[in-house]
């Protein structure tokens, strides 16, 4: 594992947020992303709070349907 800072998202009723600058461990190989149990707990306070967040910078995120049909 290397430690990084990755972007992590999550869908929260049916929106995406993006929590930026995570440290995690990453795989090399992979990619996985594994985030430690301190960590994780953070991540589950910002979401909790996230209606009382000040302002946050926002992103558009294209949307492409699939259009072929499944066999």
């Amino acid at each position: 594992m290397q430690e990084q800072r990755v972007n992590q998202d999550f869908w929260l009723k049916g929106k995406l947020v993006v929590i930026e600058s995570v440290p995690a461990g990453v795989c090399p190989q992979c990619g996985e992303k594994i985030v430690k149990a301190d960590v994780g707990r953070q991540l589950t306070t910002l979401i909790a709070n996230l209606r009382r967040a000040p302002k946050r910078k926002t992103i558009a995120v294209p949307v492409i349907r699939y259009v072929k049909a499944v066999a």
